[in-house]
């Protein structure tokens, strides 16, 4: 998959900006807040994940308008498309595909495929559950049509189960407990189904991860990247019974796909408290590869690989050994100063000040 331009209106800092990119690797240049992230969050958004940044939409529109517009062509097996992508600042924000409007903006995977590498992928082994929980549905959500609409059924149901969790109390009546129990049959039902392609997923990325963290660090090593669901020694349907009674003291439902983690170790120890931040960098970055290569297998297309200024965070060794491990896809990468390391040759480059592409 190539795209072919990208073009942002009333983004962020950007008024009116069209990035042309090279098919092979295109670096933007500029100071530190000039807008460099925002066209790669902005490439992003065309994949129909949320921001990589964790923003709102209401954030992402420029002050003062109600909505901004991401545009992109995109060519893939001699096809090419049109992607349109309009952010509402209050309200829904909608997307089209050659003009046709698409009915979920999750379905803009199957037309647009990245993967984003930033420094705040380091979460991913430091960080919570949630950080981990994310990864894994940002790669499934990508590359399986199903699994989509799982998730939006599971968070329907979990949304349901927890309001009348909430209006139950303690002691709910009878109409209660029998609602309860459709929502928990339900929820039983998705959820392990959930589980399980997260499950065969985490199998599925440790080969690769594991090569790449090897390459990345320079040595032999033993990642293992485990789905982490206690519940699972049970069924979530008993685990559901069983919880009933604590979750609605607490108003919230406290077992489930929503609450599970993914365990990584490097060398037999917890990678969150023992890995130095170096091997953290280095779990984080073989897991985007994996990613990577994961989604290209499964689905058939090069994702775009986004680097947003991830070299000026690795030690001069690292970033060469990262540079070496790049699939040969199209590469958009940003950097403050204008240097990439060896491996990586920038075909185009472009500068971009106070939110303008010059």
């Amino acid at each position: 998959m190539i795209v072919e331009w990208l073009s942002v209106e009333n983004y962020r800092n950007h008024r009116s900006s069209k990035l042309i990119l090279d098919s092979r690797c295109t670096l933007v240049v500029g100071p530190n807040g000039q807008g460099k992230t925002n066209l790669l969050e902005a490439l992003s958004l065309l994949s129909g994940s949320g921001s990589f940044r964790g923003a709102v939409a209401e954030t992402l529109v420029r002050a003062g308008c109600a909505q901004a517009y991401v545009r992109a062509q995109v060519r893939q097996h001699r096809r090419t498309r049109l992607v349109e992508l309009e952010i509402a600042a209050a309200g829904r924000s909608r997307a089209q595909v050659n003009g046709q409007r698409v009915r979920s903006l999750h379905d803009l995977a199957d037309v647009v495929s990245v993967v984003v590498f930033c420094p705040d992928d380091l979460a991913i082994p430091a960080g919570g559950p949630a950080v981990r929980r994310a990864l894994l549905d940002e790669v499934l959500t990508g590359t399986d049509r199903n699994y989509r609409s799982m998730r939006l059924d599971f968070e329907r149901i979990l949304r349901q189960r927890n309001n009348l969790l909430k209006q139950a109390g303690h002691q709910p009546d009878g109409d209660a407990v029998r609602t309860l129990d459709v929502w928990d049959t339900q929820m039983a039902s998705v959820g392990e189904a959930i589980a399980q392609r997260r499950e065969r997923l985490c199998t599925s990325l440790l080969p690769p991860a594991l090569d790449a963290y090897c390459r990345l660090a320079g040595t032999a090593a033993d990642l293992q990247v485990t789905y982490d669901a206690p519940w699972r020694a049970e069924s979530l349907a008993a685990a559901l019974t069983r919880a009933r009674p604590d979750d609605l003291r607490r108003g919230t439902t406290t077992v489930g796909p929503h609450r599970d983690d993914v365990t990584i170790c490097l060398d037999g120890l917890p990678a969150r408290t023992h890995a130095s931040q170096g091997e953290q960098r280095s779990i984080a970055l073989a897991l985007r590869l994996a990613q990577h290569r994961y989604t290209a297998q499964t689905s058939g297309v090069e994702p775009v690989i986004l680097l947003d200024d991830v070299f000026s965070e690795l030690d001069s060794r690292r970033a060469e050994r990262l540079a070496g491990c790049l699939p040969p896809s199209q590469t958009v990468v940003t950097s403050a100063t204008g240097h990439v390391p060896s491996g990586l040759e920038a075909c185009r480059q472009v500068q971009v000040r106070r939110g303008e592409v010059m």
